[in-house]
Formats: C-alpha cells, sequence, structure tokens
C-alpha cells in the first residue's frame, strides 16, 4: 500500500496466505518495506518481541504481530489464532463484488 507522501509502507506477510491465521499451520511471518533490510522490529501484542533485526520467523505462540522497519514504518497487525475452528479468507485485498473462495477449517 501506499502513504499520502507515496512511499512505500511496512507490510507483513503471512504463509500460508490465509487470514486469520491459525498456529497450527506453522505460520511463517515475513517483514517487507522500503526501510532498512535487517533492522526489523517486532512486536506482539503491543510489546516488543523476540528476535531483532530478522526479517521473517515461524510463529510459535497466538497473538497479534507487527513489525517495524526504519524509514517505512510500523505494519498493520497481523493476528494468529489457535482456535480450533476457524473460517478463512485469502490475506490478500478484498473488495465488494470480488468472488472469494473461504475455507471452514478445524
Amino acid at each position: 500500500s501506499l502513504s499520502p507522501t507515496g512511499a512505500q509502507t511496512t507490510q507483513l506477510l503471512v504463509e500460508p496466505p490465509w487470514r486469520p491465521a491459525v498456529l497450527w499451520d506453522r505460520v511463517t511471518l515475513t517483514c517487507q518495506g522500503s526501510g532498512t533490510a535487517g533492522a526489523t522490529t517486532w512486536y506482539k501484542d503491543g510489546q516488543r518481541w523476540g528476535q531483532q533485526g530478522c526479517d521473517h520467523f515461524t510463529v510459535t505462540e497466538s497473538g497479534t504481530y507487527t513489525c517495524d522497519r526504519p524509514g517505512s514504518g510500523l505494519s498493520p497487525p497481523v493476528r494468529v489464532l489457535n482456535d480450533q475452528l476457524v473460517l478463512q479468507v485469502p490475506a490478500r485485498a478484498l473488495l465488494e463484488g470480488d468472488m472469494v473462495t473461504m475455507r471452514c477449517r478445524c
């Protein structure tokens, strides 16, 4: 996405690409942006968390994750759930009228 100034903002990519993400999928989060590579700061539930500097990692705890890269800022949050039943949609921007494949998983 673009900020009002036209600079690229920080994004948090989810693999596999479904939302909400579920812990039992072995979710990998990757921080991307035009900011300084290798200088990523991670946050879990609003608190500084985990290894600093690494651009990606496999999630081992449920929670709400964000990442920060100097120069492009804080990413939108990604929730990783530990629910036993979840209805998922593709992890991409969805617009009214789009055809969407949803999946119910347990």
